[in-house]
């Protein structure tokens, strides 16, 4: 008996209308576990979309080209049960013994069969996926301990990176037998991390029909170097890809474009350190193959080019800071810095080299707003929010972005075009113990301030717990940096790039103001605006600030 099963597109993050590149399969086709079924490429990176679970192709729903997004139909597979056959009938022959069986001799009479028990264990690897382009990411919690039983899809650990933390499942279900990894360790893609002992459904066969188990390892390396890509070996277990330096250098002629490559060319230049989008392409419809990729670095080698800066990093050539031994002035203690002001530290400084920044400083009177506020105190009680100025502040930010509409942009790679957005999402700075964390509220122009302030809980809880993703913090129209809850009077934030503006804002205090005839108390908030001075020029700047100063002021301006 066999059962159909539909494959949907999983989850595959903040992307949408993701084109179809390649099939990997046919009907007809028997397919594994994690075996791949399409690839997908997006404007920056292709990937191998596996199949869920062991079956044969029965019918594929997608053909290339196509656009799919999250829950469309793939394929659908039927799935074999191993169930008993009738009396008189031969048990079913598993895929890889019915492959042993076609290749043997047929010269001979096969021996008496023996019978094989009806269920016997198998001991799996279990590797490191492919987390984008990550390295040396470190292991922060093991979710599973030897003798555990895990079900496919049960979480084994989780990994710590790039202001995140994720959670690696396990591919199918089985008993823990090993695990290959401790707290601390620093894990890449194929790196080792478990050996699971799955229980597989055993079929009777000839004993004269299967093939010696040297031959049967060397099937399994040529179907494991067949998977892999052309010139991919497969590496020992344990062993570590090896991380290679980025090459500095590429022909003088080679043109910036779309890198469109399957994920084995793609492993195949990272190794070599090469940036694909100047590598040209000879396939079809312009993808590059391995051969291009060596050419490419045979000609960059036989030029010597001048070396090339590092992405975003312009074309600067500063000197770099002098090492001073302070030890020689009196005691000192060394530090390690925290991995997400590294990682953001790095971010920063290319942002501040690449962005010819301008600050507009400015202040608003919140009087009244802080007074509507306080007088929302039960009513928020009542939606279980926490109403703080901020909801407000995403509002007014939205319907400035939403009347000059080029501080809601992107500057285009080359700097001769703007990117102008249709959305209006905000990032929103939140201090946590591990460091400083900008996650995105999504689409602030459709909500109110009781869901703005909603999403702004569940996100801050979600940072200070270390528990953001990649996509949580990806997408930002404009950011806000607010530092009322700690002082300050004024201060000049970096631009978030590629965002083209960032608002700070500082704590408010009552100053006496003149209405024309007396001097009055007025809560006055101090804020600044930096911009990045390419796409915004200094009247735009300080209309920006102005009019953000007006809506903050009468807050039924935003129902105009």
């Amino acid at each position: 008996m066999a059962q159909m099963t539909e494959v949907l597109l999983p989850d595959i993050g903040d992307f949408h209308d993701v084109e179809i590149i390649e099939i990997l399969v046919k009907p007809g086709d028997r397919v594994a576990a994690e075996d791949p079924l399409i690839t997908l490429e997006s404007d920056k990176a292709s990937m191998e979309i596996p199949a869920p679970q062991a079956g044969v192709v029965a019918e594929i729903s997608v053909a290339v080209g196509n656009k799919i997004n999250q829950g469309d139909l793939i394929l659908t597979l039927q799935a074999e049960l191993g169930e008993p056959t009738a009396q008189g009938d031969t048990a079913e022959v598993p895929v890889q013994a019915a492959e042993m069986l076609e290749d043997a001799p047929r010269g001979e009479p096969p021996t008496e069969p023996q019978p094989a028990p009806a269920a016997a264990s198998e001991l799996h690897e279990v590797r490191l996926p492919d987390i984008g382009d990550f390295h040396d990411v470190q292991v922060i919690e093991l979710l599973a301990n030897v003798g555990d039983r895990v079900e496919a899809e049960q979480s084994l650990l989780t990994l710590e990176s790039d202001k995140a933390t994720m959670e690696i499942p396990a591919p199918f279900a089985g008993v823990v037998k090993s695990l290959a990894i401790k707290l601390g360790d620093k894990l890449n893609e194929g790196d080792l991390i478990a050996v699971l002992e799955t229980v597989a459904v055993a079929a009777a066969v000839d004993a004269g029909a299967l093939a010696a188990p040297a031959a049967a390892a060397e099937a399994a390396v040529e179907v494991g170097a067949a998977r892999g890509g052309a010139g991919e070996a497969p590496r020992p277990a344990g062993e570590k890809e090896s991380l290679r330096p980025p090459v500095l250098a590429r022909p003088t002629d080679a043109p910036r474009s779309k890198a469109h490559a399957s994920p084995a060319v793609r492993r195949f230049a990272r190794e070599l350190g090469v940036d694909l989008h100047y590598v040209p392409g000879s396939g079809p419809k312009g993808r590059i193959t391995k051969e291009d990729v060596q050419t490419f670095v045979k000609r960059a080698l036989s030029e010597g080019a001048p070396a090339v800066p590092a992405a975003g990093g312009g074309a600067l050539q500063l000197p770099g800071m002098p090492a001073v031994d302070f030890s020689k002035f009196g005691e000192v203690e060394e530090r390690e810095l925290g991995r997400i002001k590294k990682l953001s530290g790095a971010h920063l400084h290319r942002s501040w080299l690449n962005v010819p920044h301008v600050t507009q400083f400015d202040e608003a009177d919140i009087t009244e707003l802080e007074d509507f506020r306080k007088a929302q105190k039960d009513a928020a009680t009542r939606a279980e929010v926490k109403l703080t100025l901020m909801p407000f502040l995403m509002m007014a930010v939205c319907k400035a972005l939403a009347d000059y509409p080029q501080f809601n942009s992107s500057l285009s790679p080359d700097g001769e075009k703007l990117i102008m957005k249709k959305y209006t999402h905000i990032g929103v700075a939140v201090d946590t113990p591990n460091g400083l964390v900008v996650p995105v509220i999504r689409d602030v122009d459709q909500k109110g301030v009781f869901d703005l302030a909603r999403d702004l809980g569940d996100m801050s809880a979600k940072a200070r717990a270390g528990k953001l993703a990649p996509a949580d913090m990806q997408g930002g129209c404009l950011s806000i940096s607010s530092l009322g809850g700690i002082g300050g009077t004024q201060f000049a934030p970096i631009v978030n790039a590629p965002e083209v503006a960032i608002l700070g804002v500082s704590r408010a205090e009552m100053k006496p103001k003149w209405d024309g005839k007396d001097f009055v108390p007025r809560l006055i908030m101090p804020f600044s605006l930096s911009y990045d001075h390419r796409v915004i020029d200094g009247a735009e700047g300080v209309r920006f600030t102005s009019y953000l100063g007006e809506l903050l002021g009468d807050i039924r301006r935003l129902l105009l």
